[in-house]
């Protein structure tokens, strides 16, 4: 069965920032913007200061983050930032 979305959890070391379902999400990586969609290739990736987005039922979110990291395997998003902006 083919998932039409991803489950994204942006993590900080405080809280938990966000946890739910997107569509895609496009992250600062650190050799440049790159987004990840469903049935995405398994990834683990740097991330540079700049600004999340992820889509929820065609409405952009955005946070903006220092940086942190990205793990993406089977349709699951871990993302962990090192600071709140």
């Amino acid at each position: 069965m083919e998932s039409k979305d991803l489950h994204i959890v942006i993590v900080s070391p405080e809280k938990t920032i966000f946890d739910g379902r997107a569509e895609s999400v496009t992250v600062p990586g650190s050799y440049g913007l790159f987004t990840v969609l469903p049935q995405h290739a398994p990834i683990i990736s740097s991330l540079e200061k700049g600004n999340i987005e992820y889509v929820i039922k065609g409405e952009k979110q955005s946070y903006e983050i220092e940086g942190g990291f990205i793990e993406v395997k089977e349709n699951e998003i871990s993302i962990c930032i090192e600071s709140e902006r």
